[in-house]
């Protein structure tokens, strides 16, 4: 079985790509991960592979050496305490918005949820 390293995997949309040690892209799915197997780029893997529609599939991949966990550094408390009561502040602007009928205008919705994201990663080191 070939041995490569995970170039690319995107959780949210269920796929991305093996290097091969032959320098040969393979497609992987997340239906062949075992139930709460995560991948991320670096992992060392050996894996099977068969011939997809769009090229080379990964039918089975296992993990042989997971790339260790590299933690960002948190912000203190007392700074996110001020990005969160901001972050409130405009979600009660858009909530009233929305009790009147009126969804916000797509720039500032993707605004609202880009903040969303990049708060929830600040919580979720």
């Amino acid at each position: 079985m070939p041995i490569g390293k995970i170039r690319f995997f995107d959780t949210e949309k269920g796929f991305g790509f093996i290097s091969g040690a032959d320098g040969k892209e393979v497609y992987v799915h997340a239906s062949i991960l075992d139930e709460g197997q995560e991948l991320a780029a670096g992992v060392k893997v050996e894996y099977s592979v068969a011939d997809g529609r769009k090229g080379p599939q990964a039918l089975s991949l296992s993990v042989l050496e997971p790339v260790a966990t590299v933690h960002k550094k948190r912000k203190k408390a007392d700074e996110m305490a001020v990005i969160v009561e901001d972050l409130v502040k405009l979600l009660d602007l858009v909530g009233e918005d929305l009790k009147r009928g009126k969804h916000p205008e797509r720039a500032k919705a993707r605004k609202v949820a880009q903040m969303l994201r990049h708060v929830a990663g600040e919580l979720d080191v």
